[in-house]
């Protein structure tokens, strides 16, 4: 029996969230039904973090047991022409067998997108939440500071979390800064349900000047949800990366039928590139 491990990355818009619920598609669901028609194996898969609804990952981290004789480059192909549309899995690899996709980790990594264009932007809103309103940068750069370090976050969970405590470290939290728009990234030990939505649309509000820079620093102190902003709308947040204390998925990855694609390090070099 070998543990594996996954590296997948999903549109959160075609799924009813990552974990498995009757008579909606997840994201865990369409996993498990692919390892199973590739390998007639049933399994139970883990993922690191339990994505809503609506909610897109780019490395979600997922793990379980197989009995397969498959190879992990062969596993990962067979799962992939099974897995459907929104889901793909980018890597898989046999790991130690007490690695655990959520126990293991310590910590994960978010993005909020948001656009900032004069005009609705062509792009759905299932992949990023637009505002067309001038936002002051300098405000909101501030607040967020008052994020960094272990605090209680009570007033930024909304209610139906399954937690012991709401206190938690956020050891980054960046405005990334665009011409047309710009990213909430957020990074720490954990995060509560619906935490870095409530953050985002906070920080949006005192980029409009409805809040004022100090209100994060007030609600983390008193523990009050009332005076921070709207819960910002689940397609612009990301899952990016899910952190541990060693290094996973290590190596270049393999290219088209196993053999090492064109666009490597040193890989140009000499290349006949005449099209």
């Amino acid at each position: 029996m070998r543990n594996l491990r996954a590296l997948i990355s999903y549109d959160g818009s075609k799924f009813f969230g990552w974990q498995r619920q009757e008579g909606f598609w997840s994201v865990q669901e369409a996993f498990e039904r692919a390892i199973e028609a590739a390998t007639g194996e049933s399994v139970t898969v883990f993922g690191a973090g339990r994505t809503d609804t609506g909610v897109h990952a780019l490395r979600q981290v997922a793990s379980f047991h197989l009995e397969t004789e498959l190879s992990d480059d062969r596993l990962r192909h067979a799962v992939n022409a099974h897995i459907g549309e929104g889901a793909l899995v980018e890597r898989l690899e046999t790991c130690d067998d007490d690695f655990h996709a959520r126990f293991s980790a310590s910590g994960k990594r978010y993005l909020y997108r948001v656009g900032t264009s004069r005009f609705r932007p062509p792009f759905p809103e299932e992949y990023a939440h637009w505002v067309n309103q001038p936002l002051s940068l300098g405000p909101m750069e501030a607040a967020a500071r008052d994020l960094i370090g272990e605090h209680d976050f009570a007033a930024f969970a909304s209610s139906g979390s399954d937690r012991k405590t709401t206190v938690r470290t956020i050891t980054r939290a960046r405005i990334i800064a665009r011409r047309r728009g710009f990213a909430v990234v957020v990074q720490g030990d954990g995060f509560l349900y619906n935490m870095v939505r409530t953050i985002a649309g906070t920080l949006i509000d005192v980029g409009r000047g409805r809040l004022d820079a100090g209100c994060i620093a007030r609600a983390l102190k008193d523990g009050q949800r009332a005076p921070l902003g709207p819960t910002a709308p689940a397609g612009g947040l990301y899952l990016l990366r899910v952190l541990y204390p060693a290094a996973v998925f290590r190596g270049p990855d393999l290219g088209p039928r196993g053999a090492a694609g064109l666009i490597q390090p040193g890989g140009l070099e000499g290349a006949d590139l005449t099209l």
